[in-house]
């Protein structure tokens, strides 16, 4: 049984006016609207996602 490190990602920013790069990033993550909360796996490929719009999220590891 492995235990997958799990982070909690929470839009707080709106996605209007941002670039293209950065709203695709969003939707990968699966966040729709502001304030959705998901839980992505802490893998590099999200980790780099959630680099990348760091300024429109809030963070937790869980």
């Amino acid at each position: 049984m492995t235990d997958v490190k799990t982070l909690r990602v929470t839009l707080v920013k709106s996605m209007s006016g941002r670039l293209k790069s950065h709203r695709a990033c969003v939707t990968g993550l699966g966040l729709r609207r502001m304030h959705h909360t998901v839980e992505v796996a802490d893998t590099p490929a999200n980790r780099g996602m959630v680099n990348q719009i760091h300024y429109l999220l809030e963070i937790e590891e869980a």
